[in-house]
């Protein structure tokens, strides 16, 4: 039974996770696209921040019970949910189409009717020799694997061992300050996404999280941390000659770090490679691209937490921390190079850049 249901409930989120950010870019007026785009990400860290909050009073039955409530409300809310017009235009409802934008931005000034007439093509793997498909589509699955490769899921795992190690006086609040960081900088990256633009905030937040993960696997140095990985106790226990007190005063050095890297995600690359992702592809092409790249994105979460054990095994943690570094380094170098501005451009102006037009 339990099984089933988070079965269940990772198909319904997996699903969502392509379907609403591809659906907010095609209602959005270009102005706030970044805004409403980000909004995505921030009600998902909102989310994770209540469970956390639920979980201190509840068990997890009755966890499983609150959790009913959203999905709910949301089934009951999409009754009142326009298709996007973009849609329409391909199904030749342009009547339905006007009023859908009409229903949504109020009226139909601002809004630039998308070519139609390739959109029944569907994909095809001969579409990749063109550039206005292969860019976005290399551009769209780089960002997910990068976002993965930066460690975040790593990070997020040792996080309350690493508050516990530096004396937090109540380890199970250490979800509760994570939850809070994500919520706080992922809602700034929103407000301020229209104006700062997509690279500038993806540049400016993989420079943080280089800087943390280099400063994590120092403390996972100077603590001189055992290659072996059976329990986390052991990861982070330091060496039996280091004083008490320094030895905390370094786990504050590993949580200060961790709640940066933290911040510095939530900055950027945690919500604007699903943002991008549903800005740069073709319409006629966005339900498998975006597909892939959502793929993409949980196949390598999926790796980078099932391998992360065995790696800092082979490496020892410091080199594992100072691997995931490299990644992030590499990530600010691919923004600067690859990465286009989508910012204040609507979705037909993002398709003709990438097609030389």
């Amino acid at each position: 039974m339990l099984l089933g249901g988070r079965l269940l409930t990772g198909l319904a989120c997996g699903v969502a996770s392509l379907v609403a950010p591809v659906y907010i870019s095609e209602i959005a007026y270009p102005a706030v696209r970044g805004l409403l785009g980000s909004c995505v990400q921030l009600m998902v860290v909102i989310g994770i921040l209540l469970a956390y909050l639920a979980g201190w009073v509840l068990e997890w039955r009755w966890l499983a019970v609150l959790g009913c409530g959203p999905p709910t409300l949301m089934l009951l809310l999409m009754c009142g949910m326009p298709e996007t017009p973009r849609f329409l235009l391909t199904r030749h409802k342009r009547q339905e189409a006007e009023a859908a934008v009409r229903f949504l931005w109020g009226s139909e000034e601002g809004w630039e009717e998308p070519l139609i007439g390739a959109e029944h093509q569907g994909f095809q793997l001969a579409l990749l020799r063109y550039p206005g498909i292969y860019k976005p589509f290399i551009i769209g699955v780089s960002l997910m694997a990068f976002q993965q490769l930066s460690g975040v899921n790593a990070i997020m795992f040792y996080a309350e061992t690493i508050f516990e190690k530096a004396k937090f006086k109540d380890s199970s609040l250490a979800s509760v300050v994570v939850g809070a960081i994500q919520v706080l900088f992922t809602g700034i990256a929103a407000l301020i996404m229209d104006r700062a633009g997509r690279r500038l905030l993806l540049a400016l937040s993989g420079v943080v999280m280089v800087f943390s993960t280099i400063a994590l696997g120092t403390y996972f140095k100077l603590m001189g941390s055992s290659s072996s990985n059976s329990s986390h106790v052991d990861l982070l226990a330091p060496v039996s000659t280091e004083p008490a007190e320094a030895s905390v005063g370094l786990a504050w050095l590993a949580v200060g770090s961790m709640c940066l890297f933290i911040a510095g995600f939530a900055l950027g690359w945690g919500p604007i490679p699903w943002l991008l992702m549903s800005e740069i592809f073709p319409l006629h092409v966005k339900g498998v691209a975006t597909g892939v790249c959502v793929l993409t994105n949980w196949l390598m979460a999926f790796l980078v937490t099932k391998e992360f054990s065995s790696l800092m095994d082979v490496l020892k943690p410091c080199g594992a921390f100072w691997l995931a570094s490299a990644f992030c380094i590499c990530s600010v170098l691919f923004t600067l190079f690859c990465v286009p501005e989508t910012k204040g451009k609507t979705l037909e102006q993002v398709a003709a850049h990438f097609e030389g037009r």
